[in-house]
């Protein structure tokens, strides 16, 4: 039965490997017999020119398929000889020039990765794609336009760093304490520069709020995540204005719980992953008139005394706040005006509904009453302030949410269960577009429906779907939902 199988998958590998060599297809077309050496000079001959991509079996605990891989790497993997010269540009400018890979061109090289070591400080790994480096020798860094200075290379062999005297085409080597260069950068000769395109990062597709476990060690926690941005370029840590809440984001659930593993490891500092909070807004659906409120507080001494009469209506969405002042004559001094905008903006950081910040609405102040001993500018303010929050009762406030456009690619025996559980969300599919095997979705989804839409979409498509989304604009919030977020909102206070 085995040897069945066995003989059914060889006949299918050998199907891939002749389609390497015209000559080979055809002998084997025509019934031939194929030597073992021919299936493996042509299977080799695969793998380098990429038409090939091998998948070894094995397993590192249990010392399986180790000597395969191994043997597989020296004879099937393009010697950096036998690459095609390395494409880059000239410094600041799109001229594009070659470095071959020989040891008598020109050095260069492209850090690929920055490893951030407590101890030993700041680690960079570069590869040399031409030229020699040695020890002690000052290089340039084509993209910062700056010279560095370095002692030691260092070989990296597991936890264990190994000096060595010199480097060339191919090797893989780390420089420690560089102060200006950074992942992505090249480093090249002096007198000949160039500059490399790295890799693109993975974009970050799910994020937390990050709060220190231990309060008063937010500093720590902050500096010890910079050098760990600095080692992953596909982290990002950002304040959310909105919100005031620190974002970390990453690749996936396991990303940011592998970078929150290491920073207790490495810097011993705890942090806590919180959901993202929604950043939610209220504005109004109708115009008031004619709002009047008066402040007049009397305690002994020098009392309070402000009126103002507002006009409050709708703006288009996006528009922000507008304050209109068209007071005439003199009921109020024009030096309270400004005292009056300030209670204004400070009224606007949190609605009636649920406490979120106010957006999308017109304030004219066309009246008002002063007295000339009690007013001030502090009693136009509270006046402005419970103005407004008066003409919002009366104005039908409504609570707005976030939409997110969204480009998510996945294989094409996913797209009815990706398209189901979009409708699922509220999202609203805006078009399709085909890339190669895969589907392209273009679609406005609700911002609190995909918090957690990359570790769904991985369970949809088994892993092989990828979505990029940015923030689009804000909607009303449906009456049945903004019922539960202004209830939840409540609780919380």
């Amino acid at each position: 039965m085995l040897r069945k199988i066995v003989s059914e998958w060889r006949e299918k590998i050998i199907e891939n490997i002749v389609e390497a060599d015209d000559d080979l297809m055809e002998k084997y077309l025509e019934g031939e017999d194929l030597s073992t050496k021919e299936i493996e000079e042509t299977l080799m001959q695969g793998i380098k020119s990429g038409m090939i991509v091998p998948t070894v079996c094995g397993s590192s605990t249990s010392n399986l398929g180790i000597a395969q891989l191994m043997d597989l790497i020296v004879q099937g993997l393009p010697s950096p000889l036998e690459k095609a010269p390395r494409e880059g540009t000239k410094p600041g400018g799109e001229e594009v020039v070659e470095r071959p890979p020989t040891v008598d061109a020109p050095f260069s090289a492209l850090v690929f990765k920055t490893i951030a070591d407590p101890f030993a400080g700041r680690l960079t790994l570069l590869r040399v794609f031409s030229g020699t480096i040695k020890s002690d020798l000052t290089l340039y860094n084509a993209n910062k336009q700056t010279k560095e200075k370095f002692g030691q290379l260092l070989l990296i062999e597991g936890k264990k760093q190994r000096p060595v005297e010199m480097a060339g085409p191919g090797d893989i080597i780390a420089i420690a304490k560089l102060k200006e260069t950074s992942t992505g950068d090249t480093l090249c000769a002096p007198d000949d520069p160039i500059i490399y395109k790295p890799s693109e990062p993975l974009p970050s597709v799910i994020s937390y709020a990050v709060e220190a476990k231990v309060k008063g060690s937010e500093d720590k926690v902050f500096t010890s995540l910079a050098k760990l941005l600095e080692e992953d370029p596909t982290l990002r840590l950002e304040r959310d204005q909105a919100t005031s809440e620190t974002l970390l984001s990453g690749t996936g659930q396991i990303h940011l719980e592998t970078t929150c593993e290491k920073l207790q490891r490495k810097f011993g500092v705890e942090v806590n992953l919180n959901p993202v909070t929604v950043p939610y807004r209220e504005t109004i659906k109708k115009s008031v008139k004619k709002i009047i409120y008066r402040h007049k507080k009397q305690t002994g001494g020098r009392g309070q005394f402000a009126e103002v009469h507002f006009d409050v209506s709708p703006l288009e969405k996006g528009s922000g706040f507008e304050f209109d002042e068209a007071l005439t004559g003199m009921n109020v001094p024009r030096n309270f005006v400004p005292a009056v905008e300030k209670g204004l903006n400070e009224a606007l950081t949190s609605g009636p509904l649920a406490g979120y910040p106010i957006v999308d609405l017109k304030v004219r102040f066309f009246d008002g009453k002063s007295h000339d001993v009690d007013s001030s500018e502090m009693a136009f303010k509270i006046a402005a302030r419970m103005c407004l929050k008066k003409a919002m009762q009366d104005a039908s406030p409504t609570l707005l949410e976030p939409i997110m456009k969204m480009e998510i690619t996945i294989p094409e025996d996913a797209m009815g269960d990706v398209m189901g559980d979009l409708n699922g969300r509220r999202g609203r599919v805006l078009g399709m577009d085909s890339q190669g095997r895969y589907q392209v979705i273009k679609a406005n989804v609700p911002m609190a429906e995909v918090l957690q839409y990359a570790l769904d979409l991985n369970s949809i498509t088994g892993g092989r779907g990828t979505f990029r989304m940015e923030h689009s604009h804000y909607e009303e919030v449906p009456a049945q939902l903004a019922e539960k977020v202004i209830a939840a909102a409540k609780d919380q206070e």
